[in-house]
């Protein structure tokens, strides 16, 4: 796998408090997806990933294996910022998480395990979405990163600084039309209407099983839009969004300004993308009449 460019010339990144840059989340992130990677490896049948403990700050019941891919997130933040800034991080399962002693710099949404059923029976599209934010909504997050364990491809993007998939640059090629949408959430009943009125407008619908990988294929043009048959939380997009707008495309949250759309663990809301922005108000549409529906 290619190296972030950011890291090429061998230095860290070193700033002052406040700074998302205080930190080699690059190089932190990958750490984890290595100890996670292992993880999997010695856990490999459905019986055996099939076993839960307790629900988790999220609402979901957690599986054992979300918790342990938790805790080394965690083992891996309180080592990394040992002595040094303080920031908050909020996790699927523990929810809001004080890490140092003062006053926290920035906010970590982190999803463990994005695709946890698909982890669970042994599907192999499942990722580690991990966001930095310098403040409390969807606009404020300037650092994401999304490991796709199927694929082992690595998603990261700067706010300003564009987006890249194993170290090379992604760049949104619109064409006409929307020929592959991907559609997340997609409990039958609950997304009859919304692919109903996709109907004659997109050639094929994919489902991944995953909201960080599916935000993650818009960007890197692999599918032309994505939307939610339900609300979502920001775990499980805060780093895709801005992967996909880093990579040129837009992003919606059920008619939120992204300085609307809050970062902490009981937010909810529907979400949409494309890579272009033009396209993007009939997938809006689309999940505007599966939401009616719903209700």
């Amino acid at each position: 796998m290619a190296a972030d460019p950011a890291f090429q010339d061998g230095s860290e990144e070193t700033t002052t408090m406040g700074d998302v840059n205080f930190v080699d989340w690059t190089g932190l992130c990958r750490r984890i997806v290595s100890r996670q990677r292992e993880l999997f490896a010695a856990e490999r049948g459905i019986s055996a990933r099939t076993r839960y403990e307790g629900r988790g700050d999220g609402g979901d019941c957690s599986l054992v294996l979300d918790r342990r891919c938790e805790d080394i997130i965690f083992e891996e933040l309180e080592r990394e910022l040992a002595g040094g800034p303080s920031v908050v991080a909020i996790s699927e399962e523990r929810g809001q998480v004080a890490i140092g002693g003062g006053e926290a710099a920035l906010q970590l949404v982190i999803d463990p395990i994005d695709g946890s059923m698909n982890m669970r029976r042994t599907i192999p599209s499942h990722s580690l979405s991990f966001a930095v934010a310098d403040g409390d909504s969807m606009a404020a997050v300037s650092y994401g990163f999304i490991h796709d364990f199927g694929a082992d491809e690595e998603f990261v993007a700067h706010a300003g600084e564009g987006a890249m998939v194993d170290g090379r640059p992604l760049e949104s090629d619109p064409r006409d039309g929307l020929e592959v949408v991907g559609i997340e959430s997609a409990q039958p009943g609950a997304v009859e209407a919304t692919i109903a009125a996709l109907a004659g407008q997109v050639y094929r619908l994919r489902v991944v099983g995953s909201l960080a990988i599916t935000l993650s294929y818009v960007a890197a043009a692999r599918f032309d839009g994505m939307l939610s048959g339900r609300a979502c939380r920001s775990v499980d997009v805060a780093a895709g969004q801005l992967i996909v707008r880093e990579a040129g495309g837009a992003v919606e949250f059920a008619g939120l300004g992204l300085g609307d759309a809050e970062l902490g663990l009981d937010a909810r809301y529907l979400v949409a993308a494309s890579r272009d922005p033009e396209q993007l108000g009939l997938l809006l549409a689309a999940q505007a009449a599966g939401a009616a529906t719903a209700s």
